[in-house]
């Protein structure tokens, strides 16, 4: 919530202060996700992992798929809208299931 500070000055000029939280979460967030994947090898759904999202270190590529792995889904990122689509498409387009939803 804004609130409306007024100053006293020369001019009478108000200054509007914005709430910090309001600032943080002007962009809704998204989740990559990754499915999990009787077809392709985890080794290959490691690296692919890491070429399409190559801020992921090894640890974390392998930690994504076990969890997809043993769980059905596996976090990959959470990043704005546009990014996430191209992550998920980038998957896709390697034969790994992929998909996006809005972060709670």
């Amino acid at each position: 919530m804004s609130t409306i500070k007024l100053e006293q000055s020369s001019n009478n000029s108000a200054v509007i202060e914005k709430n910090p939280a309001e600032l943080r979460n002007k962009s809704p967030k998204y989740k990559v996700l990754l499915h999990n994947d009787p077809v392709n090898s985890m080794e290959y759904v490691t690296i692919s992992l890491r070429e399409v999202v190559p801020q992921l270190s090894e640890q974390d590529a392998i930690a994504i798929m076990l969890e997809a792995h043993n769980t059905g889904v596996g976090l990959v990122i959470v990043c704005d809208l546009e990014p996430a689509e191209f992550y998920s498409e980038s998957l896709k387009s390697k034969g790994i299931s992929s998909s996006i939803e809005k972060e709670d």
